[in-house]
């Protein structure tokens, strides 16, 4: 029997994919079969090293996405590097904390412009591509705070509000162009961006104290999911927000 998981002669974008969540995705749809555009403004020569260890092809391309401006380059270089695109995975995104009445425009603007209007963007310019061919996959990288309104982070909250509503949006529009696109929601994975709750003794225990299983996720938790809704395996999924969370939305 054909393994549906199978991500053989595929070709994957992943923004952020130098570190944490997007590293972890990027070597799992590598390991699965797929050759990855390793997408971020920091190197990602570990990421490369990981996906080539695999056997299979990958590339960096540099873009900020913190605007809008490199959205069709990433396209375009990837088709022109790799010959095709198949997957997209939205991971890159960025946190600023502070109370709700101390809250800046500057910290507002940052974070919405990297987490939501980017992913719209890029999703459009790979959108409009594998809409073309017939064939694609989006994934974009959501939150507990999809669903929640979380303390001292509201840019950050109405960012990943709006990719959950964004998800569903384009699911609609594209899925009879045999597009799928879903959403992956992390619980507390132990990266960079949650560097500071881990290490606020109070915060951590009570963290811990909700989540069933019992731990912090690590970024490998969410290769399984990238996997599946990147595969055939997940051709009639769409619109949907899966979330890898230890259980803590259960609770």
């Amino acid at each position: 029997m054909t393994n549906p998981f199978d991500l053989t002669g595929r070709v994957a974008v992943v923004t952020g994919a130098n570190t944490g969540i997007g590293q972890a995705i990027a070597v799992a749809l590598a390991a699965a079969g797929a050759d990855v555009a390793c997408v971020g403004r920091t190197p990602a020569a570990e990421t490369v090293e990981k996906i080539t260890a695999l056997g299979r092809r990958a590339e960096v391309i540099a873009a900020d996405l913190s605007t809008i401006a490199p959205v069709g380059q990433v396209v375009d270089e990837t088709i022109a590097r790799f010959g095709r695109l198949d997957i997209l995975v939205n991971n890159a995104g960025i946190i600023r904390r502070a109370d709700a009445l101390d809250f800046t425009e500057s910290d507002w603007d940052a974070v919405i412009d990297t987490n939501l209007k980017s992913v719209f963007f890029l999703s459009q310019a790979a959108g409009r591509h594998m809409v073309r061919q017939g064939r694609g996959r989006i994934i974009n990288i959501a939150s507990m705070l999809t669903f929640q309104g979380g303390i001292r982070v509201p840019s950050y909250t109405a960012s990943k509000s709006g990719v959950g509503g964004l998800t569903k949006l384009l699911a609609n529009e594209w899925a009879k162009h045999g597009v799928t696109v879903n959403a992956i929601a992390p619980g507390y994975i132990a990266t960079n961006n949650t560097a500071a709750l881990q290490a606020d003794a109070t915060r951590n225990a009570a963290i811990l104290d909700r989540i069933p299983a019992g731990r912090w996720g690590e970024p490998g938790d969410l290769g399984g999911a990238a996997v599946f809704l990147a595969s055939d395996a997940a051709a009639y999924v769409q619109g949907h927000i899966l979330a890898v969370d230890g259980g803590w939305l259960a609770r």
